[in-house]
């Protein structure tokens, strides 16, 4: 909990302890009325209201409210309560704050994972749309395919540090709430932490280059869901290439004030028709990927007018994503040869690279969760396992022309590659502390990247680590080609 938030707690037990057993003084009443709503207002402009709060606001307003009445009434004499409404008044106030503690140990407020490289972290936004392709995911006809990307860029650490941190937008909060099924106001507090990305800032003149990474999100996610292992690559100094994709990400919002929605696909009654709906869907996103680096292009060209002007490294472009952002990575290698490496994390194969020799070195992690569903014997499949998976899987890794690593993370579940174990550690790192679980996803991917596009020898890509046990290296699978 946050300073004024634990203050709201310790202002309210103690004014009920006054009020129940202490002997009535205007002048005490007066200090713990003032100090409530002093503590209470403080909170809200400084660190903001939030749903966490809700019991023990409930409890201090109550608690206004009595001491305005026993103020006001100074004079009058008051009937001496009985032990057992003074025992259930504090039964219910030690209730709320019980609740109240709780739902922040669920849902806390907590500091990102420092980012272990020399540069800070500049962002820019961008809205692009591409006029060469129909948008065919909305009913209106004419509408070309717009997308919302984030560059997140290497920015000297010293100019840096003055500046405001960003923090999460409240488009991850509405993807928790989708992928869940959970009310989003449960999430609205994301917006109350501190990422490590500030705005305003020029590019980092300490290189004359950058290798450029895209990422893109899973499907009813956002291009901010994985912001840990994004500042982490850029801090080593990557370009990082945040994509939403509408109608498949959760919310994309234009600067114009148009918002697109997800918007779930059709119902079919068949695997088949199914995979052949996401081979469309993952088509989709991979044009997007190939739009955004034609996009790139242009603006590393002399006098683009761009920031990044000359410094984009396009021969060192590499993708990444997770679920079907990890889907849209491997049919995009297949696709577009000018990406020279790419990381899925639990993406499925829709699309030619399920039939495709991959020429790029490629990266597969699986959580054990999911790993489970591999077993013939497994009654019960996760949520993400698909009929042709094993297939799929096994194509693309026999069939690559170049180096291939199949990993499986234990204790991880499909959604254990994002910032989630953070979010709620609780619930979503039960098995795990959640800082390490950050740490295996933003280091191998670092690892493999820094690898193929930088060419430093990784020893963590060589086999098992002891500073990451979960982590083991299938021997059918990982090969150098």
């Amino acid at each position: 909990m946050r300073l004024f938030e634990l203050m709201i707690i310790v202002i309210n037990l103690t004014a009920t302890g006054v009020m129940i057993f202490g002997k009535r003084k205007r002048h005490i009443d007066l200090v713990l009325l003032s100090s409530i709503v002093f503590i209470v207002l403080l909170h809200g402009i400084i660190e903001h209201f939030r749903l966490q709060l809700i019991p023990a606001y409930v409890v201090g307003l109550v608690l206004g409210v009595v001491f305005i009445f026993r103020i006001i009434n100074e004079q009058k004499k008051t009937r001496r309560q009985s032990r057992v409404k003074k025992c259930l008044a504090a039964t219910l106030v030690l209730a709320a704050t019980a609740v109240c503690m709780y739902l922040n140990y669920l849902l806390p407020v907590f500091s990102m994972p420092a980012p272990t490289g020399k540069y800070a972290v500049g962002t820019i936004s961008q809205h692009l749309k591409d006029e060469t392709r129909e948008e065919i995911l909305t009913t209106k006809q004419g509408d070309k395919r717009e997308l919302m990307i984030n560059v997140w860029y290497p920015v000297n650490p010293e100019a840096a540090k003055q500046k405001t941190k960003e923090h999460y937008p409240s488009e991850l909060g509405e993807a928790i709430s989708l992928v869940f099924d959970i009310p989003k106001q449960l999430f609205s507090h994301v917006t109350m932490i501190p990422t490590h990305v500030v705005t305003g800032l020029e590019l980092s003149k300490d290189e004359t280059s950058y290798p450029v990474l895209l990422f893109s999100p899973g499907v009813r996610s956002t291009r901010f869901q994985s912001m840990t292992a994004i500042e982490e690559l850029v801090s080593h100094g990557y370009i990082v290439v945040g994509i939403d994709h509408p109608i498949t990400s959760a919310k994309v919002s234009f600067p114009d004030g148009k918002t697109l929605f997800y918007k779930p696909g059709p119902e079919f009654t068949t695997s088949a028709e199914v995979y052949e709906n996401n081979i469309k869907g993952i088509s989709i996103r991979t044009a997007d990927a190939s739009f955004v680096l034609d996009t790139l292009t242009e603006w590393n060209k002399k006098n683009s007018d761009s920031i990044f002007e000359g410094k984009l490294d396009l021969n060192r472009v590499g993708i990444f994503g997770h679920s079907y952002g990890g889907a849209t990575t491997a049919e995009t290698l297949a696709q577009d040869k000018r990406f020279k490496a790419g990381v899925s994390l639990e993406g499925g194969f829709w699309g030619s690279v399920a039939h495709a020799e991959l020429q790029q070195p490629f990266m597969y992690m699986m959580s054990g969760k999911t790993a489970e569903s591999f077993d013939p014997s497994a009654t019960i499949k996760d949520k993400v396992f698909y009929e042709e998976f094993s297939a799929d899987l096994e194509s693309v890794m026999d069939k690559s022309k170049n180096d291939t690593y199949y990993l499986t993370v234990d204790h991880f579940f499909h959604q254990s590659f994002t910032d989630l174990a953070l979010i709620s550690p609780s619930i979503f790192a039960k098995n795990i502390d959640p800082v390490h679980n950050i740490d295996i996803t933003r280091s191998y991917v670092r690892a493999f990247f820094d690898q193929y596009l930088k060419g430093e020898h990784q020893t963590l890509l060589e086999g098992p680590s002891s500073k990451f046990p979960e982590v083991s290296f299938d021997k059918t699978f990982t090969k150098k080609k």
